[in-house]
């Protein structure tokens, strides 16, 4: 972990900037807009210009729907030579359920796929049973046998569902100590536990961090405290933990986006690498 010398804001920012530049192993892609809303229609030309932006410092990408032009997302991160973690969203609305999973074994099938995701913590948000999302899963394993498909959710849900561990061909979880209130000096420590944990129950299969990251701005979560310095030393902490336990980990996220704030309360539009102006932040 970064020292308390090296928190001094000239020094730390160096070691963001060369931290980044090292490269990531993936980071979660948010492609709307200032002014955008989740189900606006997204165009070629804005997802494009994001991508462009991100692709010297990462080799995966993830996505999170495949409507609304979200769909677009694994085909351009293809066309910038980007593997793809490419997700269906998946809620209690059965037929937009059946768009998201027939698009995402059509995009699957046109090779834009390296991992299918079939819903991100349906669980967390109390949507669906386990029963119903493992019968997700199994309907796109059926339909795109050669990829692995995986579902996503907090990690402790794989401990409490060990049928989703045997439905999944690998293990993607979520791993936030911001969110569960933890202090910046012991996060990756709790990050590190969070993973070990996933492991235990993960039989045998890879586990994933599919998303982590911190809030530069917003309402603390207990011990837990936004602010640019806790940003970037739990940006370059959890990379360089990343790198000793040789775990693939997905950054969270690339850019800000205000509309997260009536979901999230202040802190939601507070956690790209890159503000909403599309500059890199620190």
């Amino acid at each position: 972990d970064i020292s308390d010398k090296e928190k001094s804001a000239p020094t730390l920012k160096s070691i963001f900037k060369n931290t980044l530049q090292e490269g990531l192993h993936g980071i979660c892609f948010t492609p709307y807009e200032e002014g955008q809303n989740l189900g606006d229609q997204l165009s070629y030309a804005q997802i494009n210009r994001r991508m462009s932006i991100i692709k010297p410092y990462t080799k995966w990408v993830r996505s999170f729907s495949c409507t609304d032009g979200n769909e677009l997302i694994p085909q351009i991160a293809r066309e910038h030579g980007l593997k793809t973690m490419a997700g269906a969203w998946i809620d209690r609305n059965e037929f937009n359920n059946e768009v998201e999973i027939q698009k995402l074994i059509d995009l699957a099938k046109k090779g834009y796929v390296d991992i299918a995701v079939v819903g991100n913590e349906v669980l967390m948000r109390n949507e669906l049973s386990a029963a119903a999302i493992v019968a997700y899963i199994k309907r796109v394993k059926q339909a795109v046998p050669t990829i692995p498909v995986a579902y996503v959710d907090a990690y402790y849900q794989f401990v409490e569902y060990p049928e989703l561990v045997d439905a999944c061909d690998i293990i993607l979880a979520n791993c936030y100590p911001f969110w569960e209130g933890c202090e910046i000096e012991k996060a990756t420590a709790y990050l590190n536990q969070m993973y070990q944990t996933t492991l235990q129950v993960s039989k045998g299969k890879p586990v994933i961090v599919s998303e982590t990251g911190w809030p530069n701005e917003g309402s603390a979560v207990q011990g837990a405290v936004p602010s640019a310095e806790n940003a970037m030393t739990y940006f370059v902490n959890v990379q360089a933990w990343a790198k000793k336990e040789k775990a693939d980990l997905f950054y969270f996220s690339s850019f800000d986006e205000s509309w997260k704030v009536k979901h999230e309360g202040d802190v939601g539009q507070a956690w790209g690498l890159w503000n909403k102006n599309e500059t890199l932040k620190f």
